[in-house]
């Protein structure tokens, strides 16, 4: 239940309490740029205060580390390996999900504005469904105890074209909105 609530902290991998889930990972095609890397805060649904620590974990992986209530709170910190693809207009990331959602990876979708926000996107359950189901995209709907969810099978390069694709931007929904710490 712990990892489940971080994941909803972190706002990018549940959208409805259901998760859209893929097979394989975007590819890591470059650096994220460097602004993404630091420290960013954020007042969650609840009130409670969030603090996320952006950090490279290796040549091409980066590591996010949230904290609720202090960023000094490291005992009840949760960390999430992450890589980034920069794709089209967007900027992307994947994540390996607990061991409990299967060998499966979350997606979501990040911008850096002008006025120094992070914006994280998730993706709609509920549209990736329909995809599914009208055939437009390969994966499949799997019955959840939270209700259904989408398991897209489709190679990365058609997950990319499909979230590229201009008619697709509803799948994008805001999920969170962080400022730089100390701003």
């Amino acid at each position: 239940m712990k990892a489940l609530r971080v994941v909803l902290a972190l706002s990018f991998l549940l959208l409805g309490g259901c998760l859209v889930v893929f097979r394989e990972p975007l590819p890591a095609n470059e650096p994220p740029p460097l602004a993404l890397l630091g420290e960013w805060s954020r007042s969650n649904e609840w009130g409670e205060q969030m603090f996320l620590d952006i950090s490279r974990s290796g040549e091409n992986s980066f590591r996010a580390r949230l904290m609720a209530g202090s960023p000094e709170n490291l005992e009840g910190a949760e960390e999430y390996d992450f890589t980034v693809n920069h794709s089209g207009h967007r900027w992307y990331l994947s994540t390996r999900l607990p061991r409990r959602f299967g060998e499966s990876f979350a997606v979501g979708g990040f911008e850096i504005t002008s006025s120094n926000e992070l914006l994280v996107y998730s993706l709609d359950n509920q549209l990736f469904i329909d995809e599914i189901r009208a055939g437009r995209l390969q994966g499949e709907v799997i019955d959840t105890v939270e209700g259904e969810s989408a398991l897209v099978t489709a190679p990365a390069a058609d997950v990319l074209a499909f979230l590229n694709d201009p008619a697709n931007a509803d799948v994008f929904v805001e999920a969170a909105r962080y400022q730089r710490s100390g701003q």
